[in-house]
């Protein structure tokens, strides 16, 4: 439903239905200052502006930024 947005970022699992295994959630703002690397991952974490479930759901953070 916009402006929200679900992708497949990176190969991984295949889900069809559910909750899929590896999530990362965040809010616009927080993922275009990711996309343009005016802040870092790890910190974005851990300061609670991204939520990063499963066990590579972190790996999102070796293709950012992305431009």
């Amino acid at each position: 439903m916009p402006p929200f947005v679900a992708v497949q970022c990176i190969s991984g699992p295949r889900h069809t239905r559910g909750t899929p295994p590896n999530v990362v959630e965040t809010d616009p703002r927080t993922w275009l200052l990711l996309a343009t690397g005016a802040m870092d991952f790890d910190a974005a974490v851990a300061a609670g502006r991204v939520s990063a479930s499963g066990g590579r759901a972190g790996e999102v953070a070796h293709w950012l930024p992305i431009v």
